[in-house]
């Protein structure tokens, strides 16, 4: 009976002409459809308010990054001004029975005109600054910036300083990934089996004809091997379930027969790295903690993606985004140049990532396709080439010494010698 209420509520907020901004349309998809208890509070607050009423509120941080709160900001960008928007994480237990990492937002705004820009302070732990804030130093984010960022869904980044909106802007001068170009490679992410929807086809132990899932824990960075798999999945079962009610399996390739990337689902800004991604081989199956590709189908723009994604610097941009899910809605708003093997800056990433990744015989044909030798490399050879990558996508986008200095020092529990490394690469490969 209590558990019954829960669908007629939900479908009476999503059609309630009261609330017409829970939900929004996302390249061409409706977005908000899970009810959250904060955004209606915040939609209410602003029909209570008169003409040029003022609001104060203390919502969760995903206000400003979450691509359900899409039509919240849309309502606040287009029929308000935002006075500031104060970020604050529970590091000091501000808030007893929420975890320590949990950030809110503090957000005050009138009910008169449009924002076109507003001051921004995040990851604060001090909540005496509030009473100083905004002040003379604080950084001010234009509305233009984030629609540029974000052009769909207009979440907003968690910039730390001008620094920071500077190297944004640099890296703007390529694509964002979820846009669709015409003649070059298009990236598609998907998702492959719910963990529990799915459960069902679940087997704990192998058995000929099975294939293992895996899940977001059992990888890292240019590795699957990370943990060994808890499930299995019949084969046969996998295909109809990955094709569907009206799917016929005719024997096709599907994409599970050929080398994919993925990434990590579960993440966090304060994690040692946000992007955790790997090309993975044949003949596995995926659970929603990994989000993996449908195209492109050339492994080397695979290796491309994998090389650029596990970069300091393209982590550093989407670490300004997520809050606990590192998703395809973030994936997609990262700027990522479209490369091909015409690019004289596309093989030497290329082939250091494949030489990261080819690192087991499952990887052998991957390792022929794009020129190197298969083979177990040594760590030290592994830390060698992971500075050498950092410090080329570095160059790619066109970052001076100082811009990727700052960059690594927003990485603090890194260690410090992989830093060094990284830009003793930097001066010696330019």
């Amino acid at each position: 009976a209590y558990q019954s209420r829960f669908p007629y509520l939900s479908k009476y907020f999503r059609l309630c002409k009261q609330y017409p901004h829970q939900i929004a349309v996302v390249n061409g998809k409706k977005t908000g459809s899970d009810i959250n208890l904060y955004k209606l509070f915040l939609e209410q607050c602003y029909n209570l308010l008169k003409p040029e009423g003022q609001c104060g509120i203390v919502v969760p941080s995903g206000i400003y990054t979450d691509l359900g709160a899409t039509g919240l900001r849309h309502l606040l960008f287009d029929n308000t001004q935002i006075t500031s928007l104060f970020c604050f994480e529970n590091r000091k237990t501000i808030f007893e029975g929420v975890h320590r990492s949990f950030k809110f937002v503090v957000l005050n705004f009138d009910k008169k005109g449009k924002t076109t820009e507003f001051p921004a302070a995040f990851m604060r732990h001090n909540l005496n600054e509030l009473a100083k804030f905004p002040h003379k130093n604080t950084l001010w984010l234009k509305t233009d910036l984030i629609r540029r960022l974000s052009p769909s869904s207009h979440s907003v980044m968690e910039f730390k300083n001008n620094m920071d909106v500077h190297i944004a802007e640099k890296m703007l001068q390529f694509p964002l990934l979820g846009e669709q170009i015409d003649g070059v490679w298009n990236l598609k992410l998907t998702r492959e089996f719910d963990m529990t929807n799915d459960s069902h086809l679940f087997y704990t132990e192998y058995a000929d004809g099975r294939l293992p899932l895996y899940e977001g824990k059992m990888m890292h960075q240019f590795t699957h091997q990370f943990a060994e798999p808890r499930y299995w999945v019949n084969e046969q079962e996998g295909r109809k379930a990955v094709l569907g009610k009206k799917g016929e399996d005719k024997g096709q390739l599907l994409d599970y027969q050929g080398y994919r990337l993925g990434f990590r689902d579960i993440a966090s800004s304060t994690n040692e790295r946000t992007m955790i991604s790997s090309i993975f081989p044949p003949q596995i199956f995926m659970g929603n903690t990994l989000v993996t590709s449908k195209k492109p189908k050339n492994n080397a723009e695979l290796l491309w993606i994998i090389g650029l994604l596990n970069s300091f610097v393209v982590d550093t941009f989407i670490r300004q985004k997520v809050t606990v899910h590192c998703n395809m809605f973030y994936v997609y708003q990262l700027p990522i140049p479209r490369l091909t093997t015409k690019d004289t800056a596309f093989t030497p990433i290329v082939t250091r990532a494949a030489k990261l990744i080819c690192t087991a015989p499952e990887f052998d044909d991957l390792a022929k396709e794009v020129g190197i030798k298969t083979g177990m490399s040594i760590p030290e050879n592994q830390e060698t080439i992971r500075a050498e990558l950092d410090a080329l996508v570095a160059h790619l986008y066109d970052l001076t010494y100082e811009e990727f200095k700052y960059i690594l020092s927003t990485f603090p529990i890194v260690k410090d010698d992989v830093k060094d490394r990284a830009l003793r690469a930097f001066l010696m490969l330019f």
